[in-house]
């Protein structure tokens, strides 16, 4: 054995997990409980308490077109707020300090939830405050595990991160099958509550560990970044020479090796254009397709016993098949298609996702299409479109993060992780907009029913079409870290924002 192997040995039986691991792996457990839990009946709840109180077929149309607004609105908020929360930790209060007090913020957004369940403003005013919460700490929960590590238990990383994401799955499960029974069988307020108890739960959690974690200190504001090069750039085209990109002009204020990394970000964002179709319809799932759910056949016959399930409960078959699939793309269906020819590529899973997200599309079109006729078809539909959809989800989200990381320098690996959720925060904002316009019987209000799941299908097939005429254009330069380096990598840090 050579001396190398047996160096790597020793460090991998001396490395130990820090002590600070438990505590944020529990908080995270907790926080995606109560956020998901939460996010399970929002659309139904919002609908039946506030937007159609007496169950009027008349207003029904509006009502849930009003629901999926606030829904979709909220979201944007959470995911646009973590491009905020990475700035204000990492050059002026630190991780620690932010997640504490934010998360605090997170719990009175909870309560307000459960105490204005039948106040309209006040609940909204909740549903701001959680938004505030979830994304003002989402970009530094992650980046703080990776704090936690050095060199002596680096090897350690990749185990953990492991199970942060398996607690996020977990939380999400447990909450999606949960929650919906609360709220049917003792109201709101508990339906609303138990998550805040949860959220609750997590920010003691993280509190109980204050002595075991390894804090970065912020950095103050780093001129260095993708914000203030592109500015300066734009502020300053007419220094632009012949031949120079854009971007050339900021070398002489900025480090040339910083502006050459916003190029490789601009052209990473060339592909990021394509994913707000994506989670404009992936996050349907928890809104649109939940509503839909009432109106099925929710019966479930496995043959050695039956049982109904709740509306808010169908959607623990997105983690579910998401948890199944991603091992089964990675090890078998990926390797099998580059084995006979057909080579993977980034680019390829991309199309190949979109493509599918329309197919899911199709499915639940088709399913609303004899709802429209008074008929109540089987669940089963549905939870074939989420096989579908999270086929779609391994393709394009988690395709998604790889591409940024390889097609990025490592200095701008954190500003892609932060504009690709910005895409998220751009899907649902679309949500938001077209919903708002059927609610005040705008050009959308022709989209309502099955035609509203047709739009989307059309619209997608358009990006789709783009798309394959663009993807192949498409400069692409691969960055590839040294292993150590790499796995620092995926820590979903905001120091280049």
């Amino acid at each position: 054995m050579s001396e190398t192997s047996l160096t790597a040995e020793a460090v991998t039986t001396e490395a130990k997990y820090p002590k600070s691991v438990p505590y944020i792996i529990g908080n995270e457990a907790a926080e995606r409980f109560s956020f998901y839990g939460m996010r399970s009946i929002l659309a139904t709840f919002l609908v039946a308490q506030f937007f159609n109180p007496t169950l009027n077929p008349a207003l029904q149309t509006v009502a849930e077109a009003k629901a999926n607004e606030s829904t979709h609105f909220f979201v944007t908020l959470a995911y646009t707020l973590p491009f905020v929360g990475g700035l204000v930790a990492d050059w002026f209060t630190g991780k620690y300090r932010i997640i504490l007090t934010i998360s605090i913020v997170y719990c009175l957004g909870h309560l307000c939830l459960a105490v204005f369940d039948s106040n309209l403003n006040g609940f909204i005013g909740g549903l701001v405050l959680i938004a505030i919460g979830a994304g003002g700490i989402k970009s530094c929960v992650s980046a703080n595990v990776g704090d936690q590590f050095d060199k002596s238990n680096q090897v350690l990383l990749s185990k953990v991160y492991g199970w942060f994401y398996f607690s996020i799955n977990a939380g999400s499960v447990i909450s999606t099958i949960l929650i919906p029974w609360v709220y049917a069988e003792w109201g709101a307020k508990w339906a609303f509550g138990i998550p805040g108890l949860l959220m609750a739960l997590a920010t003691i959690i993280f509190f109980l560990g204050r002595k075991k974690y390894v804090r970065v200190p912020p950095s103050g504001i780093n001129r260095n970044n993708f914000v203030f090069i592109s500015v300066y750039a734009l502020t300053h085209l007419g220094k632009k020479q012949k031949g120079q990109s854009w971007l050339d002009v900021a070398k002489g204020e900025y480090n040339p090796e910083k502006v050459e990394g916003v190029k490789a970000v601009y052209r990473v964002m060339a592909v990021f254009i394509f994913a707000p179709i994506f989670w404009a319809m992936w996050d349907q799932n928890l809104s649109e397709w939940v509503l839909q759910a009432e109106k099925l056949d929710r019966h479930i016959n496995l043959g050695f016993g039956s049982f109904t399930i709740l509306a808010g409960q169908v959607q623990t078959a997105n983690p579910i098949f998401l948890l199944s699939f991603i091992p089964l793309f990675t090890y078998f269906v990926y390797p099998f298609l580059d084995k006979i020819g057909i080579k993977t590529t980034p680019l390829r899973r991309l199309g190949a996702g979109l493509a599918l997200t329309a197919l899911s599309f199709v499915i639940i079109a088709f399913v609303q299409e004899n709802v429209d006729k008074g008929l109540h078809p089987s669940v089963w539909w549905q939870i074939f479109a989420y096989v579908v959809l999270s086929a779609a989800e391994v393709l394009v989200s988690i395709t998604g993060l790889e591409y940024a990381y390889t097609q990025a320098p490592k200095s701008m690996k954190s500003t892609m992780s932060a504009i690709w959720l910005l895409t998220v925060a751009a899907g649902n904002l679309f949500d938001a907009l077209v919903n708002s316009n059927i609610a005040e019987h705008g050009f959308f209000s022709k989209f309502t029913g099955a035609s509203y799941y047709w739009l989307f299908v059309g619209i997608c097939t358009v990006f789709l079409v783009i798309y394959l005429f663009v993807a192949p254009r498409l400069k692409e330069r691969s960055y590839i870290e040294q292993p150590e380096e790499e796995e620092n990598d995926i820590i979903a840090q905001t120091n280049n924002l």
